[in-house]
């Protein structure tokens, strides 16, 4: 059988299409890039904002009108289970709560044949999940409704995943889940834990840790401080505060307020030089005033991140936010969407030009367009190099250039030489 694999939404999802991919091509199954050439179309799906789910009903009706058999699995699968089974009826859906026995469940469905060839060991990177669901009680959250509690995976097996990707070339490991601080809130270990026993695996790579909700890193934040200090460990940090009103975040169910906020951030500037911030803002949740809004420009101006995710509020059905009252006109939450991209993007250009003339150790870790690759500095910045480069190698660069979401740089020498 002839799949191919088509994946919407966060890291998590991208890391569990590569498990299921995996299993099939073990099991014989040939995948393909090209969709003309499958038979099967596997798509992983995403709930989070109405115009996605739109998006892939969009795509589900195409393929099916290709005549592609669809496995339909990821969020969408689970909160949209009884619609998708009326409207694609040929299709094999499955939800978040039959993801551990998903595997078993494509093997009665496509069954086994002969292998192809021995599958190639990969160099990376390895997209680790290392829980489902959370802890939280965000009041616009759909994802909660899809993966449910927090379930987080036993830190043995996620340490030996992590072994075995080493020793087949792997340099990069990305640690995703719905929020990578609250794992282990529901057993013995935690993150900082499972940071300290991957990073004492031999080999040269790096690790980026996920999105972290501040609710649950305040718990583990000295232990955090610690792991962030490892060489192997990149210094990214991806914190969303969502809105610069404590009524607004107290109003989403999040609790924190914006001085813990700062204060985290603070104490993690301190200790880790070079930190990158990423942050999350949502514009027009519902009761979201224009001095809340401002609040929130202000933040981000005294915050001064490297990346603001915008997201303009979205109704999502079952969750709380979908029947607060007050809820924000659309072309409101555009206008405020817009401002705050200017002041990203203001931002971001200032602290990339500051870089222009700096030498970083980079690991190139991605093919570019117009024959250039891309690699990541140890605090996960991109930089664009031109020319054809080997992947996977540690080169030192001299910043040359920038843009807004970037850097470009030029070789000074192999540091594998």
């Amino acid at each position: 059988m002839k799949f191919f694999v088509e994946t919407y939404g966060c890291t998590m999802n991208h890391g569990e299409s590569a498990e299921l991919s995996s299993y099939l091509r073990r099991a014989g199954h040939q995948q393909v890039e090209d969709e003309e050439q499958a038979e099967v179309a596997m798509i992983n799906t995403c709930v989070v904002i109405a115009p996605t789910e739109r998006k892939i009903h969009r795509r589900l009706k195409q393929l099916q009108s290709d005549g592609k058999r669809l496995v339909i699995v990821g969020c969408m699968a689970s909160v949209d289970r009884g619609a998708l089974i009326r409207e694609f009826p040929e299709a094999l859906v499955c939800g978040m709560t039959e993801h551990p026995v998903l595997p078993s469940i494509l093997g009665k469905e496509f069954g086994a044949q002969d292998p192809l060839l021995q599958e190639a060991p990969s160099n990376g990177p390895l997209v680790l999940p290392i829980a489902q669901g959370c802890n939280g009680s965000c009041t616009y959250c759909i994802t909660k409704l899809a993966r449910g509690e927090l379930d987080s995976y036993p830190l043995g097996e996620l340490v030996e995943r992590s072994k075995q990707a080493i020793s087949q070339g792997v340099k990069e490991i990305l640690i995703t889940s719905q929020d990578t601080a609250a794992y282990g809130m529901d057993g013995n270990d935690r993150l900082p834990d499972l940071l300290k026993a991957i990073c004492d695996l031999p080999g040269d790579f790096r690790v980026r840790v996920g999105m972290m909700n501040p609710d649950n890193l305040a718990e583990v934040l000295d232990d955090m401080i610690e792991a962030y200090q490892h060489l192997k460990v990149y210094r990214f940090l991806h914190l969303p505060v969502q809105s610069g009103s404590d009524r607004i975040i107290r109003d989403m169910g999040r609790a924190y307020s914006i001085k813990d906020y700062l204060g985290m951030v603070q104490r993690m500037r301190n200790a880790i030089p070079d930190l990158t911030i990423a942050t999350d803002v949502i514009t027009g949740f519902p009761g979201e005033t224009d001095e809340d809004h401002q609040a929130t420009v202000e933040l981000m101006k005294r915050l001064r991140p490297n990346t603001i995710n915008i997201t303009r509020f979205s109704p999502r059905p079952g969750t709380v936010a979908e029947t607060m009252d007050n809820q924000v006109t659309g072309h409101v939450s555009r206008e405020r969407s817009r401002e705050m991209t200017a002041l990203r993007f203001q931002i971001s250009s200032e602290i990339n030009v500051s870089r222009i003339g700096r030498e970083y150790s980079v690991l190139i870790d991605e093919n570019g367009k117009n024959k250039s690759v891309i690699a990541r500095t140890d605090d996960y910045m991109p930089v664009v190099i031109r020319g054809d480069h080997e992947l996977w190698q540690r080169v030192t660069v001299k910043i040359t250039a920038a843009a807004r979401t970037h850097l470009f740089g030029v070789m000074v020498r192999n540091m594998e030489n």
